[in-house]
Order: C-alpha cells, then sequence, then structure tokens
C-alpha cells in the first residue's frame, strides 16, 4: 500500500467516526481556531519561508498577495473556523418526510460525502478553510496543496491535527498531502477505493487537469474569468467604482473582473473615466478596435485576451452593439463563475439576469461579492462553477449528500 493509499484509507476510517461525532465537531472547530492563534509566530514563519522562495523564482506580486499570511489574516482564518462551528450542523438534517399508503414512514435526511480530497493552489488559508468545513460536515478531508505553499500548509495542517486530537477526534480526519509532485496528484485523482469527491481549487489549467485525469467523481470549482457589462443607461460614477472595486480590490482572485463590456452609446462618455479610475493603479486594458480609438496608452486585444483569467492588474475591452451582443460575448467565453451588468433600466437587469448563465450575476454591484462569508453561508470550499448539486459558493449544505431512512412495521412487497 502507497502512503496515499494508507492517507485514503485512514481518512475512510475518520469518515466512519464523523458520522456520529455530534458536538465533538464544533469542540475539534474552536480547539483548531485557538490553536492558529497560539501558533501565529510559527505560521509566520514557515509562511516566509514559502514567500522567499517564491520571489526567488520570479513569483508576481498578486500571486505573492495571495501566498501571504500575516498575524492579521491568521487570525481572520481562526475567526473563520469560528464562525464555520457556530453555523447549523447540516448532517442528520431531515429534508422530506412522508407516510406511504402501505404504513412505510420515509425519511430524507443529509448525510457526510465521506472522503473529500481538495487540490489547490497557492493559497494557504485554504488549508484551514476547506479542513473546517469538511470536519463541520462531517467529512475527512485529504489536502493536497501546490509547492508554492508547501511549508506554509505543512506547519498548519500538523497544528489541526494535534487540536482535532485533543478534541477527541481521529486526527485523521484531516490529511495533508506533502508530496507535490505532479505523481501525487494523479495517484489522488485514482483513489477511488477511498476518496468519494474531489474538488480542485484554483486556475482554469488546474481545474482542467484534473477534470481530464481525475477518476474520483470531480466538483469544478474556481476558473473566474468573470464581466461586467455597462448598459448604455448607466450611472457612470456607479460603473467606475464597482469596476475598479471588481478589478483592483483583489486582482489574483477568483471574483475578480478579467474583462468589461460596454454598450456603444455610452463608451465614449464612459471608458475615460474608467480609464483614469484604474490608472490609479496601473491597470493594463487590452482594448478592442473600437475601444482603442477611444482611449490612449491601451494595449490592443487578441482572440486570447476574451477567454484569459488574468489574475493581475490586466483588464480587456470591449464595445458592443446591445445587451444582446454582450450576453453573447459572455456565453461564448466566460467560465460561469460571476457577470455583472451596471444599468439604470429594470427591463435590461431582468434580461441580463433571465439570460445570463453563471453561478452568480449581479445588478449594479461588484463581483467581489461572490464568496460564502459574503453570502452568509460562512467559510466555502470554493465557487463551483458546474450544474450539479452544488453551485456557487460551497457551504456546508454543497459538502452533503442524502439518503432516504425507511421505518416500518413487517411491510414487504
Amino acid at each position: 500500500m502507497t502512503t496515499l493509499e494508507q492517507m485514503g484509507a485512514n481518512a475512510k476510517s475518520a469518515a466512519r467516526v464523523l458520522l456520529t461525532a455530534g458536538e465533538l465537531k464544533n469542540k475539534a472547530l474552536l480547539q483548531i481556531a485557538d490553536a492558529l492563534i497560539e501558533n501565529t509566530d510559527t505560521i509566520v514563519k514557515a509562511n516566509e519561508i514559502d514567500l522567499k522562495a517564491a520571489r526567488e523564482n520570479g513569483t508576481r506580486e498578486s500571486l505573492i498577495d495571495r501566498l501571504t499570511l500575516t498575524p492579521a489574516r491568521i487570525e481572520g482564518m481562526a475567526d473563520g473556523v469560528r464562525q464555520v462551528a457556530g453555523l447549523p450542523d447540516p448532517v442528520g438534517k431531515v429534508l422530506d418526510g412522508t407516510v406511504r399508503p402501505n404504513g412505510l414512514k420515509i425519511e430524507k435526511v443529509r448525510v457526510p460525502l465521506g472522503v473529500i480530497a481538495i487540490i489547490y493552489e497557492a493559497r494557504p488559508n485554504v488549508t484551514s478553510d476547506a479542513a473546517a468545513l469538511c470536519l463541520k460536515s462531517g467529512n475527512a478531508v485529504i489536502l493536497r496543496g501546490g509547492k508554492e505553499a508547501i511549508n506554509s500548509n505543512k506547519c498548519i495542517a500538523d497544528i489541526m491535527r494535534k487540536a482535532v486530537e485533543k478534541a477527541g477526534l481521529p486526527a485523521d480526519c484531516i490529511g495533508l498531502v506533502e508530496d507535490t509532485s505532479r505523481e501525487s496528484s494523479v495517484e489522488l485523482m485514482q483513489l477511488t477505493k477511498y476518496v468519494d469527491v474531489l474538488i480542485p481549487r484554483g486556475g482554469a489549467g488546474l481545474i482542467r487537469a484534473v477534470v481530464e485525469n481525475s477518476k474520483v467523481p470531480v466538483i469544478e470549482t474556481g476558473a473566474g474569468n468573470c464581466h461586467i457589462f455597462v448598459d448604455e443607461s448607466a450611472n457612470i460614477d456607479m460603473a467606475v467604482n464597482i469596476i475598479n472595486n471588481a478589478k483592483t480590490s483583489r486582482p489574483s482572485v477568483c471574483n475578480a473582473i478579467e474583462t468589461i463590456l460596454i454598450h456603444k452609446n455610452i463608451a465614449e462618455k464612459a471608458l475615460p473615466a474608467i480609464k483614469a479610475k484604474l490608472d490609479e493603479k496601473s491597470v493594463t486594458l487590452r482594448c478592442c478596435e473600437r475601444s482603442s480609438k477611444i482611449l490612449s496608452n491601451v494595449e490592443s486585444a487578441d482572440e486570447n485576451d476574451w477567454y484569459t483569467e488574468y489574475g493581475d492588474y490586466i483588464l480587456a475591452v470591449k464595445v458592443v452593439d446591445s445587451i444582446d451582443e454582450a450576453i453573447q460575448h459572455i456565453s461564448k467565453y466566460s467560465t460561469g463563475h460571476s457577470e455583472a451588468i451596471i444599468t439604470e433600466s429594470y427591463s435590461s437587469a431582468q434580461k441580463f439576469t433571465d439570460e445570463v448563465d453563471s453561478a452568480a450575476v449581479y445588478v449594479n454591484a461588484s463581483t467581489r461579492f461572490t464568496d460564502g462569508g459574503e453570502f452568509g453561508l460562512g467559510a466555502e470550499i470554493g465557487i463551483a462553477t458546474q450544474k450539479l448539486h452544488a453551485r456557487g459558493p460551497m457551504g456546508l449544505n454543497e459538502l452533503t449528500s442524502m439518503k432516504f431512512i425507511i421505518r416500518g412495521s413487517g411491510q414487504i412487497r
């Protein structure tokens, strides 16, 4: 049995314990939160090793930001774990019930998925977020982060495993794959005997690799080629502020926008104002031919730009003739994450929300709100962009399945 197979077997055993863990899960979560705070200095030191290596490898600053852990961010991680502890436990919740004419009493109840594997990139806060959500929803978790954050992830995982054990649950409720080679990732994708579902969290390349190679069922999350459409009736000041927030507040995250589409009737007034604001953060604009004629000191966009999730201070710009053209563009190029319309027209807003088929569709608000905490779900495992049982922020309910419990008194068929 390989090391990863052994980890899977241990996780499977831990998942059986979690089925009836009840309040022990909350006790473990609170222990984790306290331990993260108590070990802040240790986590920061481990993170500094990763940051040093990232800078030596020429990692761009927007990704350095995702990798960085400060005392404030660690406190935020701990707060997120506490928030999850305070959420209602989904396990055992009765979703539906009926009594059949033959007297059978049938209930549909929430149950854990079992063992969840998560493959993710350089965001070490995902280590605690994912573990907390899986633990609360009764699932054991196998975490496999990227090499960029390996020292941070090992430190955090070790702290969490000790805290879980201190609370009276198996340490193997939380496992971390320390081998960051491609081979370990592929092996995890084949671990059908032990892993019930695999969740990739990262860029389009990671998600595509997992979907194409995994034998374990996959829930797709993360890829965020997000758009804002500025309608001809838009309030320009509102458009400027929303676009600035959606692009520059944290350009490396999946709910940041990558393309703005702007109606031809407002483009000449709105684009200079938008560019002036984005210039404050040195955002590079990659423009279509029509927008290039309105703006100066911009780059020319090509077909690849409409598909690209930059994760950086780069934004594609396209002038469109109508809301229909904007919706068609989004339908073709979007990853199905988050899209927004800026408009003063009720009919335009209604058309946009009816016809844009993404997990989150906004009217006059920043796409940066696509987040479990902002939606009142607590921490999330990721933003699901597919159309199976989970779509949008994946909170506790999305980490459960269901089963039927049937009570009889001797009935036969």
